[in-house]
């Protein structure tokens, strides 16, 4: 018999369906899913378009040209300094002697930048000259032309190339060194040529080297015509000292390849002097040493730079005992040597200067 009255509800039929919907035991809750957020756009920024000269840089083979400039590196002896300051000592010692002290600080970069730039494009036409002839010579046989990694052409474009950097530079100094520089740059164009027809193509060098002399001179006296002129025997004597000394590293330098010279049709003092090479280098050493000591009377220097010369004097006794035996490694050791000649004069000049 049903107790309920009508519109009533039982409870625990009401409440079974909420039973129902409670999980089970254990069981994790279901997660309502959370609307997804819409990424922002990206702003792409209008680019802009490459210029010529960048489009130009883009295809550039750059592994390639790094090799080639390696090559002419090379073919400049960048990589061998000694014979860069052969040239340097004597461009300073003329710096000094014509200023009468510490030369001017822009002549001085001028014409150090100028003294590595002729003797790279001085090696480069040597080279170029003895394209013939280097492939046949032991020590010469893998410089860049004579191997074929430097064609003739690119030698020709590169000796350009720096005689127009260092025609860049005088033309910062005055009416006079720029004339005297194309006297320098036909000394050096010409100067590997003169072994074809002189046993004294040293001789020839020690002008297309020594030529910075008097530009030096030109380039610190010359805005005053008398001055230039009053120093000129100081000049002469300084030039004349420089041939002497590029006569005695150069032959030197020969006799490393006397051999292969007298092979190949070469011509140089070390083949023209022969068994008596020691002997007469000896003399032109004497010589060269004399000349200097009448820079310091001419240039008025302290006596301390009579030490220099003393200090030159023992190592031209040092490069004639070790090439007592005629060692190609030696007479090439002896070559290299000159380089502390060279300094050792400059410090002199530098000190008797400082110290007057």
């Amino acid at each position: 018999m049903n107790n309920k009255t009508p519109g009533t509800t039982d409870t625990r039929k009401a409440r079974a369906p909420a039973a129902a919907a409670k999980p089970a035991s254990g069981a994790k809750p279901a997660t309502v899913p959370r609307p997804r957020a819409t990424p922002a756009k990206r702003v792409v920024a209008p680019v802009a378009p490459q210029s010529l000269l960048a489009r130009w840089l883009a295809h550039v083979d750059w592994v390639h040209v790094r090799e080639r400039l390696t090559q002419y590196a090379k073919l400049a002896r960048m990589h061998k300094p000694v014979g860069a300051a052969l040239l340097l000592w004597p461009t300073w010692w003329a710096l000094w002697l014509a200023a009468g002290d510490f030369p001017p600080w822009g002549t001085l970069i001028i014409f150090t930048f100028g003294v590595f730039l002729m003797r790279s494009a001085g090696c480069v036409i040597n080279d170029y000259a003895d394209r013939g002839l280097d492939p046949q010579v032991k020590r010469t046989h893998e410089r860049p032309i004579a191997t074929g990694k430097v064609t003739p052409r690119e030698a020709i474009a590169v000796f350009f190339a720096l005689i127009a950097l260092a025609f860049l530079l005088v033309l910062l100094t005055n009416k006079l060194t720029i004339e005297l520089s194309f006297v320098g740059a036909f000394l050096a164009a010409t100067y590997p040529f003169a072994k074809r027809y002189t046993y004294l193509p040293q001789v020839y060098l020690g002008c297309a080297f020594g030529w910075s002399i008097p530009m030096a001179f030109a380039a610190v006296k010359g805005g005053d015509p008398k001055l230039f002129m009053a120093a000129l025997p100081l000049c002469g004597l300084l030039f004349l000292g420089n041939v002497l000394f590029s006569t005695i590293y150069d032959t030197e330098y020969a006799m490393v390849d006397r051999d292969d010279d007298i092979r190949v049709g070469a011509k140089s003092t070390a083949i023209l002097f022969g068994d008596a090479d020691l002997a007469i280098l000896g003399v032109l050493m004497v010589t060269f040493l004399f000349a200097m000591l009448m820079v310091a009377q001419r240039g008025h220097l302290h006596w301390i730079y009579s030490v220099a010369v003393g200090v030159a004097a023992l190592l031209f006794v040092w490069q004639q005992w070790i090439m007592r035996g005629r060692d190609r490694d030696a007479c090439f050791a002896a070559f290299r040597n000159n380089n502390w000649v060279g300094l050792a004069l400059w410090v002199g000049i530098a000190m008797g200067y400082a110290l007057k």
